[in-house]
């Protein structure tokens, strides 16, 4: 017995150093587990499948094991099966676990098909799946043109055949495509094309009058042309909201005040026609003087060329002497003649009538 009190004398300090490290590894292990506890029985209550094991390789991987639990649990009591492997491979992609899932039970809910792998997809291409979900459960109403308060631009811009100037603004009713929504085109794709549609509608018309009896005729030309080709919309409805004529939209009879301005217009243009004719006219009229000019600078120098001719008669011997005095007293009888055949006229009293210039 004193052996044996000896012994357990000596051992006594180091089962004592023995238990306490033992009891302190115990409560470690115990914090420990008691973190992954909670998580773990919540995830067995519901059945959704998730081990100590899982719970603790998620710690190690740093990802969230609350985010991942909660996210199956509810995936599971919806009745989409998802595993933890999957979820946690979006969540280290740097996707939205929760989002996804809670599309997939709207997706669900609205008999929808929507798989786990496009779901994802979607959402590591930066798009919000979950508002396409109910983008595609409940349409939405997209205004064109967008408000643009920097340009302060509200309505879209045509004109008619006839020359008329119309602001028209649509409202554009559309749903998600879920099957385009990887790569298909933005809201501002559909605004344009709508916004481009309506300007050549408006454009074929012949008369501003038959877009203001029938504005459904551009949205059913819209419709008609497949605007929603290659987006992540599929278009139900293109309703013009309102359409107006530029300028006139605070006036009571529009058609008095284009009538009006109509008429202005032609005037203008009138008077421009009637400038461009008178113009033309002076313009022929100094072409008319300048060749007058030139025919009577061709007779001078005819008149010029008689005496050289009389000369060279002279000296062919073809003209004589008496022949020249002839021919100039039969001029000088002409011009007798001539004088006395004109009447005389009258000046004024106290004026004497001008006198004839000798030649």
């Amino acid at each position: 017995m004193a052996e044996l009190s000896v012994i357990l004398a000596v051992l006594s300090p180091a089962m004592t150093a023995i238990l306490v490290v033992l009891g302190i590894v115990v409560l470690i292990v115990l914090l420990l587990l008691a973190q992954f506890f909670s998580l773990w029985l919540q995830a067995y209550m519901s059945r959704a499948g998730v081990s100590l094991g899982e719970l603790i390789g998620m710690r190690l991987r740093k990802v969230d094991m609350r985010t991942i639990v909660l996210s199956k649990i509810r995936a599971i009591r919806a009745g989409i099966e998802i595993t933890t492997v999957e979820m946690e491979n979006h969540y280290l992609s740097g996707g939205r676990v929760p989002n996804v899932v809670t599309a997939l039970i709207a997706a669900n809910r609205a008999a929808i098909e929507l798989t786990w792998k496009t779901a994802t997809a979607i959402d590591l291409a930066g798009r919000d799946i979950l508002e396409a979900v109910k983008t595609s459960v409940n349409p939405r109403v997209i205004d064109c043109p967008g408000a643009d308060p920097v340009r302060g631009i509200d309505k879209v811009d045509a004109v008619a055949k006839d020359g008329i100037r119309l602001l028209a603004k649509a409202r554009v009713t559309v749903r998600a495509n879920i099957a385009r929504l990887v790569g298909g085109a933005t809201e501002d794709t559909v605004i344009a094309r709508v916004g481009q549609a309506i300007v050549s509608g408006i454009g074929s018309t012949n008369s501003y009058k038959e877009v203001l009896e029938n504005p459904d005729y551009i949205s059913r030309k819209a419709l008609d042309a497949g605007l929603d080709a290659g987006t992540a919309f599929e278009i139900l409805s293109i309703d013009i909201a309102d359409i107006s004529v530029a300028g006139v939209e605070r006036e009571a009879n529009v058609g008095a005040k284009l009538q009006a301005e109509q008429a202005d217009a032609d005037r203008r243009r009138f008077q421009a026609e009637a400038e461009k004719r008178r113009a033309l006219a002076v313009a022929r009229e100094q072409e008319m003087k300048a060749v007058v000019q030139e025919n009577q600078a061709k007779v001078v120098l005819a008149q010029a060329e008689v005496p050289l001719a009389i000369a060279e008669s002279f000296r062919s011997g073809n003209l004589g002497i008496m022949d020249y005095y002839r021919m100039k007293n039969i001029q000088a009888d002409t011009t007798m003649r001539d004088s006395i055949a004109k009447p005389e006229q009258q000046g004024p009293a106290g004026v004497e009538p001008p006198t004839e210039p000798k030649r």
